[in-house]
């Protein structure tokens, strides 16, 4: 039984993948479902359809496989992470749908924790900033807008678990209530540093804690499947967070190893070790996947618009048909002519944190033509990841960490070239494309591979991590730093008031 089941749920899909003890892809199957907007700044998903797709998901890939659940040694789950279910533990139904890390309803209940001076309690034991962005507020609203919510939790009838807990939950048919400590550090409520839940933020934000999962580590024999489901009984040994798991699936085990991954967005962790510290350069601290009791911690900073400047180009301008026409294009001109580009459709995240920023382009004259437009867009995403990979250097080195040397990515946009060549040359390091750019779904096979026995350490796992292509810095460093001047003084337009 050398066969792992990866399943990964997305924000938009539920994926399961099969992967053999090398690594490989056997297997893949994949199934969209509803987003529900119930209102502007609401994104709510239906913790039920969640559920029927996965399962399907993971029937399906093990049968294109040519397997049975027999041959599958373990599963494997990463997820959306922050986005919260509350379900009844005795009917094992939710008590509403699931609220979505995107979901802003819990600004107003942020704004007055930090009014109340809260913010650095709750940055000292979670390592992040008050934002409706995490789990906790989420979890208020619900208690406090769903009948009977604050009673039944007082009585322990509800559970509450982000996307694995619930998937877990579903998995063991109700046995099992529990996380890891990747997805548990973005609640809001997990004391990071020790590694449970703070009490003390626990009564601040009014969350009994019979709601909470019990918390292991990302590599752990979680249960079995219920064999109803999958034909067979097969141990859960693995969870993380997608960020987290995409951080292990890149063999990013030691401090200073980073990753990217350049998606609708793109999320840039570096592994800082065991050692808890709070970043002074606009990151959050966060736990990585965990294979023991130990403590181990990223530093994390978050691009809102990646991927998705070029799906505006493809759907606002219409400058494109397909996504994948953008690098030609973009390669029409020789550079992007002075254009810059900042691409704040909803603000700006790390490291500057501005809400209020809004898109702008400048630098544009009589001689600017779409492909200037299309390459200074495809240019943004690496400058955003290159300020954010700056801000995590002056972190490590304040530290006395250990720097960067290169950064390795994943992610549909880690495809193209332009991109990963022109990262490359604002970093002044070199960027790895591995060979198999499906890092999350890696990362939770390995932590499940490695409880289960499938893999003996990390040194098999980083040993067996391969490039595919390193894109190493063709300019001249001085070059590089007036390009990031340049984009710096857009930033500054853009977030003027």
């Amino acid at each position: 039984m050398s066969f792992i089941l990866a399943l990964d749920q997305g924000t938009s899909s539920s994926r399961s993948i099969v992967f053999d003890a090398g690594g490989g892809i056997v297997a893949m199957a994949q199934r969209e479902f509803s987003q529900i907007f119930p209102q502007p700044g609401w994104v709510e998903h239906d913790p039920e359809e969640i559920w029927q797709s996965q399962l399907a998901t993971a029937g399906e890939a093990i049968a294109r496989a040519g397997l049975t659940a027999r041959d599958i040694a373990a599963v494997g789950i990463t997820n959306q992470r922050e986005t919260t279910v509350v379900w009844n533990r005795h009917t094992g139904r939710p008590i509403h749908n699931a609220i979505v890390w995107q979901d802003r309803r819990g600004e107003p209940l942020c704004a007055q924790l930090r009014e109340q001076g809260h913010a650095g309690q709750i940055r000292g034991s979670t390592g992040l900033v008050v934002d409706a962005y995490f789990s906790a507020t989420k979890i208020r609203w619900i208690l406090d807008h769903v009948s009977g919510a604050h009673i039944a939790a007082a009585h322990g009838d509800l559970a509450f678990g982000t996307v694995d807990s619930w998937l877990l939950w579903k998995l063991t048919g109700g046995r099992v209530h529990a996380t890891d400590v990747s997805n548990a550090s973005r609640t809001m409520l997990f004391d990071i540093r020790h590694n449970v839940w703070d009490h003390e933020l626990l009564k601040l934000l009014h969350v009994p804690d019979s709601l909470l999962p019990r918390v292991f580590p990302s590599s752990h024999l979680y249960g079995e499947t219920d064999p109803a489901l999958l034909g067979a009984t097969v141990p859960v040994a693995g969870i993380a967070g997608d960020q987290q798991a995409a951080l292990f699936g890149q063999a990013c085990f030691t401090p200073g190893l980073a990753k990217n991954t350049y998606g609708t967005g793109c999320f840039l962790l570096m592994h800082t070790g065991d050692r808890f510290r709070i970043s002074e350069n606009g990151l959050i601290t966060t736990s990585a996947a965990q294979t023991d009791a130990g403590l181990r911690y990223a530093l994390e900073g978050s691009v809102f618009i990646g991927g998705a400047v070029v799906q505006w180009l493809r759907d606002g301008l219409h400058a494109i048909r397909a996504s994948s026409e953008v690098q030609a294009l973009a390669e029409s001109v020789p550079d992007a002519g002075g254009v810059m580009f900042v691409p704040a459709f909803t603000g700006l995240g790390a490291p500057y944190w501005n809400a209020d920023a809004r898109g702008t382009l400048t630098g544009l004259t009589r001689g600017t033509t779409i492909g200037h437009i299309a390459r200074a867009a495809l240019e943004s995403i690496a400058f955003q990841s290159a300020a954010l990979l700056q801000a995590m250097s002056r972190d490590a080195a304040a530290a006395g960490g250990a720097t960067v040397t290169e950064l390795r990515v994943d992610g549909g946009a880690c495809v193209n070239d332009l991109l990963m060549q022109f990262q490359a040359d604002l970093l002044g390091i070199p960027v790895v494309r591995p060979r198999v750019t499906e890092t999350t779904a890696l990362g939770a096979a390995y932590l499940a591979g490695l409880a289960t026995g499938v893999y003996r350490g990390l040194d098999e796992l980083s040993a067996q991590w391969q490039a595919e292509r390193r894109f190493h810095p063709t300019l001249a460093r001085e070059r590089a730093q007036a390009l990031m001047g340049e984009w710096e003084h857009a930033v500054r337009r853009a977030t003027a008031t």
